[in-house]
């Protein structure tokens, strides 16, 4: 089974996005800030992470930026979960996001979500 890291200040987002992943059969663990995400993603090694952008302690695009610095967690994909606009989805993804999706996009319908993660994950099996 694999296991997703959902990195969200929002309780009502990350316990939303918990229970559709939980229901799409992936393990879940979570975070609260940047700082609780680095250090849940070093000791679970997740297969996957889902990464909000406007966090406390240290933002999403520095999490992203070390995350993908660090040996131990630069292969796990993230995909950027933000509110923000796409506009930004260039530099994510050259800063190393593996897909990019706008938070109310996944708010209306969870295929979206749950496509791309199926996508990644698959991708990194071949």
């Amino acid at each position: 089974m694999k296991t997703i890291l959902v990195v969200d200040d929002s309780k009502l987002f990350r316990v939303e996005k918990e229970h559709t992943l939980r229901r799409a059969g992936y393990l879940v663990v979570t975070a609260v800030d940047g700082i609780e995400a680095l250090a849940v993603a070093r000791e679970s090694l997740p297969d996957l992470i889902l990464l909000d952008m406007m966090l406390p302690k240290l933002d999403g695009t520095s999490v992203l930026q070390a995350l993908k610095a660090d040996p131990v967690t630069a292969k796990i994909p993230v995909v950027v979960l933000t509110g923000l606009s796409q506009k930004n989805e260039g530099k994510l993804m050259q800063n190393g996001a593996a897909a990019f999706l706008e938070k109310g996009q996944s708010l209306k319908s969870e295929e979206p979500l749950l496509h791309t993660l199926k996508r990644i994950l698959d991708s990194r099996m071949v």
